[in-house]
């Protein structure tokens, strides 16, 4: 069997060794439709034989955009990349304007796309880029279907001509450009090899609990994230079928309908399924009731590995028994591991949901690094709560002086695209500046303490670390979005976001007059009492000068298409700010 060294070695891989029924399933008009491997490698080998014949050449480039993850994705990139082409995934939410920037930057001649939406914000740009023509995954009237390329590649003579473009592809060769969703000014090409993707996958296997050629996974989280995508591989080259959720808001209904054993999640989702676990919960009366409050509490109380001794394990299958397997039963009945990235999770909920026999397991990474840097495995003891895990097999972590990651190992990117000089600025020899800031136990395992940039000064000459008091304030059910303000200022204070669907059942329980706008609840004496108490206990932890003593409510629920975030839920802060400037005017007097 040979060594997968490239990224279309995968599939290979999988028909040699598991050569599954279903290996990749899509849900199209309400049924869930399988793709065999054999079917998924024939279809990527007739678009390469299309793409010669449509004159792709070495190091053309070719975007894909689409709204949901579906098999075609994964069609395209194996078709693409194995003649040494390479693929440009773009975030479906971005603006049009940002779709022509990517188009133009990474030079791409062809797009595929997977439904209208996308397709006409991609057309409202094309006359400004170099694309020769849009392709688009579902039917749509007057643009060319995907599934042309299957007619032009369905005549094998050029079989050999493909074979020949695979084997002078070599590992080292770039495969990918992926453009982070910067907090901060335009878009960055991030150039990753084939080398770098597959070394990461292939390290990042070895700490998924994942049995060959038995485990049913459910992927949801963009493909176009390097994250989620080199799940997909490390899923392939463990023999397990994929099936691609529907869409965040179907998330629910495809578990109970997929059972899957494992799936990657970010911690908004684990917050949003605790809310609805929790809201059920007060609904209960009497005895049932109590028990539910009872085997929450004991959860927030779990560490792992028996840590608590025999009576906490004794009272933990009473609550295993009566309680968590009702909530693992809501999830689908097979889950097992939940892999958790793009921000931090809250201790508490990984505490819960690995007492109700769910395991988180919290990964560090970033574009740049393919993505996987580190990541916990609950066999072996490798597993910590409130850590990222320990580093994964040959990638380096070095904490600086100043307390920054530094990341050496062949996951570190090629480079930024057409950018020598940002290129430079992150990099020192083999060592990859992450801009984040963390610190090493003695055991190897990794926590993440904040982002170097984001770290500020007030007017005292006090340093605050907001994701800290950020990451405590959202453990809040009140609280959806909140970031601290507060450089060169007098104090700290906070922007906060409500988590609007949570406060009007309280409302509504606690039968107040209260009206149920956002814009009505963000002005409420008692909502904002209520949020204070909140931010009362969340002090008790953080020194005087720390404190948050004053903070405003936003009517707006902070989103991507409205700007407030990035495609990966991550807060673009110097935007929310001006989009408050009045409220941070009014904290501050200026």
């Amino acid at each position: 069997m040979q060594k997968v060294t490239r990224l279309f070695d995968f599939p290979y891989y999988q028909l040699e060794k598991f050569n599954l029924e279903k290996a990749l399933v899509t849900k199209y008009n309400g049924e869930w439709v399988a793709t065999s491997t054999k079917e998924y490698l024939d279809k990527a080998n007739a678009v390469s034989r299309a793409l010669l014949r449509m004159g792709i050449k070495k190091d053309d480039k070719i975007a894909l955009i689409s709204t949901a993850n579906r098999t075609e994705w994964n069609i395209m990139d194996i078709g693409v990349l194995q003649i040494g082409a390479q693929t440009i995934p773009i975030y479906p939410t971005i603006s049009a304007e940002e779709y022509e920037y990517v188009l133009n930057h990474s030079e791409s001649i062809y797009c595929f796309v997977s439904d209208e939406e996308v397709l006409e914000k991609v057309r409202k740009v094309m006359p400004n880029t170099k694309l020769k023509e849009v392709y688009s995954f579902d039917e749509i009237q007057g643009c060319k279907n995907y599934s042309e390329l299957f007619e032009l590649g369905a005549d094998e003579s050029n079989a050999e001509e493909v074979q020949k473009r695979m084997d002078a592809v070599k590992p080292e060769d770039l495969a990918t450009i992926i453009y982070t969703s910067g907090t901060t000014g335009k878009p960055k090409g991030v150039m990753l090899s084939h080398s770098n993707i597959a070394s990461n996958a292939l390290a990042g296997s070895k700490r998924l609990p994942l049995i060959d050629g038995e485990n049913k996974v459910l992927s949801f989280l963009p493909v176009c994230h390097i994250f989620e995508r080199v799940l997909i591989y490390i899923y392939q080259y463990s023999g397990s079928t994929v099936y691609y959720a529907e869409g965040i808001d179907k998330i629910g209904e495809n578990i109970k309908e997929v059972s899957p054993q494992l799936m990657s999640v970010v911690p908004r989702l684990l917050e949003k399924l605790f809310d609805k676990i929790y809201a059920k919960g007060t609904e209960l009366t009497g005895i049932k009731r109590k028990l539910f409050f009872w085997a929450v509490e004991l959860g927030e109380k779990w560490e792992p590995y028996g840590q608590n001794g025999w009576w906490y394990e004794f009272q933990l299958k009473i609550a295993n028994k009566l309680i968590f397997s009702k909530w693992r039963e809501a999830l689908g009945g097979s889950l097992v591991t939940m892999v958790s990235g793009s921000a931090a999770l809250q201790p508490r909920l990984g505490r819960i949901f690995g007492a109700a026999g769910m395991h988180v397991m919290e990964g560090y990474g970033l574009t740049e690094t393919s993505p996987i840097v580190s990541v916990g495995m609950y066999a072996n003891n490798m597993y910590k709560v409130g850590t990222v895990g320990k580093a994964i097999q040959d990638v380096e972590i070095k904490i600086a002086e100043d307390g920054e990651i530094l990341i050496k190992g062949p996951n570190v990117m090629m480079g930024y695209y057409k950018d020598p000089e940002k290129t430079n600025e992150v990099m020192t020899g083999d060592y990859f500046h992450t801009g984040d800031k963390g610190e090493l136990d003695k055991e190897g395992f990794l926590k993440i303490t904040g982002r170097k940039k984001e770290m500020f000064k007030t007017s005292g000459g006090k340093y605050i670390i907001p994701t800290l008091l950020e990451n405590e304030l959202k453990q809040s059910r009140f609280i959806e979005q909140v970031m601290v303000i507060g450089e060169g200022e007098k104090m700290p204070a906070a922007l906060i976001q409500p988590n609007f669907e949570f406060l009007k059942e309280w409302i509504a329980k606690k039968k107040m007059s209260v009206g149920t706008t956002p814009k009505e609840m963000v002005v409420s004496e008692e909502v904002i009492d209520r949020i204070q108490k909140e931010l009362d206990v969340c002090n008790k932890h953080f020194g005087k000068w720390e404190q948050i003593k004053v903070f405003r409510l936003t009517p707006d629920v902070w989103t991507p298409d409205a700007g407030h975030l990035t495609p990966t839920m991550k807060m673009k802060r110097e935007i929310i700010k001006q989009k408050y400037i009045d409220l941070y005017n009014d904290i501050y007097e200026h």
